[in-house]
């Protein structure tokens, strides 16, 4: 799974802040779109936007349309998968 922390913005006034994907803006994300082209990727890849309210429904739209949408969650629930996904995580 591509994490969402490799899409940081690095003039963000927040420093950790993940940032919308769309074109020019720079609110901040709430939401990951998991995509993949299957010319390009394996199934089970798969690679990351990020979106705010706002462009969330057109770049779903863009992928979609194109046949590579997978998945669209919360960024907060992309982050609790991929903690759950990590080496070690809920052995005690």
């Amino acid at each position: 799974m591509n994490s969402p922390d490799s899409l940081l913005f690095p003039g963000s006034a927040d420093a950790g802040a993940t940032v919308c994907s769309a074109k020019g803006c720079r609110s901040a994300a709430v939401w990951v779109l998991a995509w993949n082209n299957p010319k390009l990727h394996t199934p089970q890849r798969r690679k990351t936007w990020l979106a705010c309210d706002e462009h969330r429904e057109h770049l779903s739209q863009f992928l979609g349309v194109r046949g590579f949408l997978k998945d669209v969650v919360t960024l907060a629930e992309w982050e609790k998968r991929a903690a759950a996904d990590e080496p070690g995580a809920g052995d005690d």
